[in-house]
């Protein structure tokens, strides 16, 4: 039997996602050494194994076959427009995907005047602002703190996650639109769930009904 590769986003979601496969029986002693410089880790017992990378790498090992199946943000699978199959949402990471500005931002997003919008996902805010605002906007690409660009007058708004709104807040924005939900998802390489089928999809039904479980215990 070959091993099942997963590519896990590092961080907080590789530690969300290994606690979620424990629950269903799948587990990795190897990743849990905080010490360790491995690179691959291995359940020999299941034939599986796992490797970290940046967010927006996982899509890309995902669509090349580099690996089976990918753990990653929404975002990520909206920004990266790879060709891969999305098979589940794990439901944790929750966030939003959002127009952030400050208040007097708002008129300019709903008068659809040219403005400026400063962000890390240039695909996800041409594809709001074109095709469903049908707003033109010049995109400004940027890697570290985007909040920074409306108060130095770089942009009129942001396009960016937004989780609690704390940093907005101390920086005197506001969510002016809220673009999409955002969540971990599970992603399939399209020749591995047909060579693969059995496994990948025992898998995907083994975490369906353990989420199913968890909502239904939220419910009570």
């Amino acid at each position: 039997m070959r091993y099942l590769t997963f590519a896990l986003g590092k961080g907080r979601l590789a530690r969300q996602t290994l606690e979620t496969f424990e629950k269903i029986g799948i587990t990795c002693q190897e990743m849990k050494d905080k010490n360790t410089r491995k690179l691959i880790f291995v359940n020999e017992e299941r034939k599986l194994r796992f490797f970290l990378s940046k967010g927006p790498d996982v899509p890309t090992y995902v669509e090349y076959g580099a690996a089976d199946i990918g753990i990653v943000g929404k975002d990520t699978i909206l920004e990266e427009k790879r060709n891969i199959y999305e098979v589940l949402d794990l439901g944790f990471g929750k966030c939003r995907m959002c127009v952030c500005g400050p208040k007097d931002a708002r008129e300019l997003l709903q008068h659809q005047e040219l403005i400026r919008v400063a962000t890390k996902y240039p695909n996800i805010a041409k594809n709001y602002f074109y095709n469903k605002k049908h707003q033109t906007v010049e995109i400004i690409k940027l890697n570290g703190s985007i909040e920074l660009a409306p108060i130095v007058g770089l942009s009129e708004v942001i396009v960016d996650i937004v989780e609690t709104g704390s940093t907005l807040r101390e920086n005197g924005l506001n969510v002016l639109e809220e673009i999409c939900p955002l969540s971990a998802r599970m992603v399939v390489n399209q020749v591995s769930m047909k060579m693969e089928h059995e496994r990948i999809t025992k898998l995907i039904s083994d975490l369906k009904e353990l989420l199913s479980g968890e909502n239904n215990e939220k419910m009570i």
